[in-house]
């Protein structure tokens, strides 16, 4: 395998088949996650109503965007924090108890949005409370996709650790299907005035419930057996589980920021931004851009379990090189074909979707970067300084760019596939060194 550290990252018996309890660990890890990011990106999808709402009339569009974007974007500032702390915790007393945390977490904020004044009532202090409540998702979320991963690592097969990981990918897109799928029922059943009266209200005050009812799922969820047997064996850590990683492991951290960017090109600007970005500067229809996102999000998933299930039999880098390389010419064909027509949207963006599911690749890639006694905090911090810096930066400069070169969200992803493609080839000559190396010894 590609592991930079040789470390064990799956349970006993890496070589069995999944059995019934892995399944069930993967079901309701996916689905915990999926409602968790549905949590997370709902408000995406009603950035524009959001914007006229907790902004001054008189501002001009593009500039409540942007500002409306920042505030989407300060949720992903926020992830570092949240998620090194429950990182730090989670290598300390535990995976599952984090992995509950997060979710409450998520639940509550989420919720208060649903209930929030708008600027006509309480000027100022709307956008202000509005920025608290994102931040207050992003702490959460920070700790949730890396514990996800983590937790699911270290129950499944090692030799099953790639498909086990873009399940959980595929459950994290999930979520971002049920907000698609939340945003243009709430845009078939009510009209625009209704929706920007209350409406828009109704998928936060959902995804808070659904919080809550993750969290009670999450009950049934055990311990992870590589934890247990670290504490059997009193190995945990006792030093400071970042500066152990900063100091041993920076070649990890390193590799798995990388594969990071690579995810948050590939989920923020061609799946989440991109329904947007088309209604306000291609000018195609609302209804038809949320349509079109629900087929390529699907496509998604699929794409995140193929991607997933080729890793284990040919290797991770081999796909994320393919991946990498589909996804940065289709999605600048399907943005560039965009900006003179609409026909073939349905096609175009479904097959950009397939190629998003790289993202089913990173966490295999990102875990394995880390021994177990440092990996839940080596791959949350990792993970999480990396979105910040491009998952939160990433909104505005395209919203800001676009205005002057039409094609830059298709040049930003075809850039950032081409780092991913070189990674891809990287981890390719690792592998095959390892096998050299593995047949020499037997």
């Amino acid at each position: 395998m590609e592991t930079l550290d040789g470390a064990d990252h799956g349970t006993q018996g890496a070589s069995r088949p999944l059995n019934g309890r892995d399944i069930r660990i993967l079901g309701l890890s996916a689905l915990g996650g999926a409602l968790e990011f549905y949590d997370f990106v709902i408000f995406v999808y009603f950035a524009t109503v959001v914007g006229q709402l907790f902004f001054p009339v008189e501002m001009p569009d593009w500039l409540r965007l942007v500002q409306t974007f920042g505030i989407f974007a300060a949720g992903y500032l926020a992830r570092p924090l949240g998620g090194i702390i429950m990182a730090h915790f989670g290598d300390l007393l535990g995976r599952k108890k984090m992995f509950m945390l997060s979710i409450f977490l998520m639940a509550v904020p989420t919720l208060v949005m649903g209930s929030l004044p708008t600027y006509d009532t309480i000027g100022v202090m709307a956008p202000i409370l509005l920025l608290l409540m994102r931040v207050l998702q992003g702490a959460a979320i920070g700790g949730e996709a890396p514990g996800a991963w983590v937790f699911v690592t270290e129950h499944v097969p090692a030799r099953h650790t790639a498909f086990a990981t873009s399940t959980l990918s595929a459950g994290l897109v999930g979520g971002i299907l049920l907000g698609s799928l939340v945003a243009t029922a709430i845009n078939a059943l009510f009209d625009d005035a209704t929706i920007t009266a209350w409406a828009w209200r109704l998928p936060f005050l959902l995804g808070g419930v659904l919080g809550f009812v993750t969290l009670y799922l999450r009950r049934w969820l055990h311990e992870t057996p590589v934890f247990t047997e670290m504490q059997q064996r009193q190995s945990l850590s006792t030093e400071l589980p970042v500066k152990l990683i900063l100091r041993d492991h920076l070649r990890g951290v390193m590799l798995a920021m990388g594969v990071t960017w690579l995810l948050t090109a590939a989920v923020v600007v061609t799946i989440l931004m991109t329904p947007t970005l088309l209604q306000n500067f291609a000018g195609i229809d609302r209804g038809l851009t949320l349509e079109a996102n629900i087929v390529a999000i699907v496509c998604v998933m699929i794409g995140c379990l193929v991607a997933g299930r080729l890793a284990d039999r040919f290797g991770d880098g081999l796909m994320l090189l393919i991946w990498s390389v589909g996804l940065g010419v289709s999605f600048w064909v399907f943005f560039g074909r965009m900006q003179i027509s609409t026909v073939g949207l349905f096609p175009l963006y479904a097959v950009v979707g397939f190629f998003v599911g790289l993202t089913g690749l990173v966490p295999a890639i990102a875990v394995k970067a880390f021994p177990a006694a440092i990996r839940f905090t080596g791959l949350s911090f990792s993970y999480n300084v990396a979105y910040a810096i491009f998952g939160g930066l990433t909104p505005m400069v395209v919203t800001l760019s676009i205005k002057v070169m039409p094609m830059s969200p298709a040049l930003y992803v075809a850039i950032v596939c081409t780092i991913g493609a070189l990674i891809g080839l990287g981890l390719m000559r690792v592998h095959h060194r390892y096998r050299r190396v593995a047949a020499s010894a037997g």
